[in-house]
């Protein structure tokens, strides 16, 4: 188990040896993450969004850390490093558009998020091999990029303009996503490669949910975390 681990990976067109600081500028590029984070908690904070709000913010410095990890040591266990926090972020914001945004309460926001990600998560398994391996693996952020559309949608018919912010974010996560999906097509005339764009547009689209987050998200009057709020 140790072993597996521990096995080096070689999936970007940067990197050319095992070494440390073999992806510089993919390494680098995640500062774009750690920037959109600690934007995120100095909002929140200053706009009084509450406590998942800020949380949010420091979940998007967390996909920063696990992001320059993978991309400095490249090892099968960074890689979760580097998964984890993406998939906890993607389920954790879902969440705060149904319950903050959308003002539903536990029971329906907890059906329609379990509803969701079984489909999508049904559709992600459907997907053929040999497209999953013409993407990059990228199709593995189908339900993201899915979750952006159909609750931004959601949210704009419960009557939020954080609903806007979401499909403006998944437009971003559009070109994200293709740079991601090039970055092995134009090692030959571009051995920097394009996966550290991928970075920096993700950076960006992940500041501009955070900014739905902290405009749009106050804990609602009556709530035991909008009564926190009010008391402090």
């Amino acid at each position: 188990m140790l072993e597996q681990f521990s096995q080096h990976l070689d999936l970007y067109c940067e990197r050319t040896d095992i070494g440390l600081w073999a992806e510089p500028l993919n390494a680098l590029s995640n500062l774009a993450f750690f920037a959109a984070g600690l934007w995120g908690v100095y909002e929140a904070r200053r706009r009084n969004a509450g406590a998942f709000a800020e949380v949010l913010g420091w979940w998007v410095v967390a996909i920063g850390i696990g992001s320059t990890l993978f991309h400095t040591f490249a090892t099968e266990g960074t890689k979760w490093a580097d998964i984890i926090p993406i998939a906890g972020f993607t389920l954790a914001y879902t969440l705060f558009n149904l319950r903050r945004f959308a003002g539903m309460g536990w029971p329906k926001a907890l059906a329609i998020f379990l509803g969701f990600y079984i489909a999508v998560g049904f559709l992600t398994y459907m997907v053929p091999g040999w497209l999953r391996e013409a993407s990059n693996g990228t199709t593995g952020y189908l339900p993201p990029f899915l979750a952006l559309v159909f609750f931004g949608g959601l949210v704009i018919a419960a009557g939020s303009r954080a609903g806007w912010y979401n499909i403006v974010a998944a437009g971003i996560f559009l070109g994200s996503i293709t740079f991601r999906v090039v970055d092995p097509l134009v090692c030959a005339a571009f051995p920097l490669g394009s996966h550290f764009m991928w970075h920096v547009l993700n950076g960006l689209m992940l500041g501009v949910l955070l900014a739905a987050t902290t405009r749009y998200g106050h804990p609602r009057p009556g709530s035991r975390a909008g009564m926190q709020a009010v008391s402090a």
